[in-house]
């Protein structure tokens, strides 16, 4: 027998899972559709420091990712069951002069000769995925796997759909302004770094970074626009563990563990939250487009998208 539902959410990444948190723990009999499950989404295979990156509208975006940022401050006391760590590191030619008013809000954000030095969120994207589940079967809502032809497939069991298909939302929509873009990242045995580095160029396909979790050392990355190709190249591979060891010659000697390839969701006119009526009397609510940032902004947008819900 089909579970009576108040909302049906469509996807299960970062996005779909927080919206659906939000959702149920107000109350709402939440289901969430998923074509494949959470641990193979994109938001899977995220680096995952919690930074504004590649993502717009800016004026919107520092909000988001403050609301986000309190919430992931709570979950780092719990760190081996939400995946979320308070890590020291530094942004590489970063200046607040640069960036929105949120930056100053970073509890320890601190300019230095090279750039920007701050503790932030660094989650484990598999043991946030599966702990947010978990949060949301406390809070009545379901998991199904399944995929939606049509919003109107979802409002046929459920008075109100939210859409957080990410890249999928292009034909679902459909959303022609959204767009691949592809990040490829190496993971290598840790030689024993500690702190995150990032270094970046938003005109630039290629950037440097290393993110130490629990499973090894994350080296990165691409940034390739409509790129759809989800298998590892070599060559690439190679080239991100040289840009990391210029920074840090050990990484050089590192035993690669294994590579991830991703496709943020990336949209033109920046993230989508808004609401509509669908045909015969269904509420729709988007909720996608997070480009690298989903992590960075997924309880903001989530809260948000909720709002629109009604």
């Amino acid at each position: 027998m089909t579970a009576v539902a108040d909302v049906i959410v469509l996807g299960s990444g970062v996005i779909g899972l927080t919206t659906a948190v939000v959702l149920a723990e107000s109350g709402r009999r939440v289901r969430v559709w998923s074509r494949e499950p959470a641990a193979v989404t994109t938001s899977s295979v995220a680096g995952a420091l919690w930074w504004p990156y590649r993502i717009e509208p800016a004026a919107q975006v520092g909000d988001w990712a403050l609301a986000t940022l309190r919430v992931y401050e709570e979950l780092a006391a719990r760190p081996a069951e939400t995946g979320v760590r308070l890590v020291a590191g530094m942004h590489r030619g970063e200046r607040f002069a640069g960036l929105g008013p949120w930056a100053r809000q970073i509890n320890d954000a601190t300019e230095v000769a090279d750039g920007l030095r701050a503790t932030l969120p660094l989650l484990d994207m598999p043991v946030h995925l599966d702990w947010l589940e978990r949060r949301l079967a406390a809070a009545g809502g379901t998991v199904e796997r399944r995929t939606a032809t049509s919003f109107e497939e979802a409002a046929a069991e459920a008075p109100a759909v939210v859409n957080c298909t990410g890249l999928d939302a292009r034909e679902l929509v459909p959303d022609a302004g959204l767009r691949p873009v592809r990040g490829q990242l190496t993971v290598v045995e840790n030689p024993g770094i500690g702190e995150w580095f990032t270094e970046a160029d938003p005109a630039s396909s290629t950037t440097t970074y290393f993110f130490p979790q629990p499973g090894g050392l994350v080296l990165g990355g691409t940034a390739e626009v409509d790129d759809r190709r989800t298998e590892p190249d070599a060559r690439t591979a190679e080239e991100i563990v040289a840009r990391c060891a210029r920074i840090r010659p050990e990484i050089a000697g590192a035993r690669v563990i294994g590579h991830r390839v991703g496709l943020r969701p990336a949209r033109d006119t920046g993230v989508r939250i808004e609401a509509g009526p669908l045909p015969g009397g269904g509420h729709l609510v988007h909720n996608y487009g997070h480009g690298g940032a989903g992590v960075t902004v997924a309880w903001g947008c989530a809260r948000e998208a909720a709002r629109l819900v009604g």
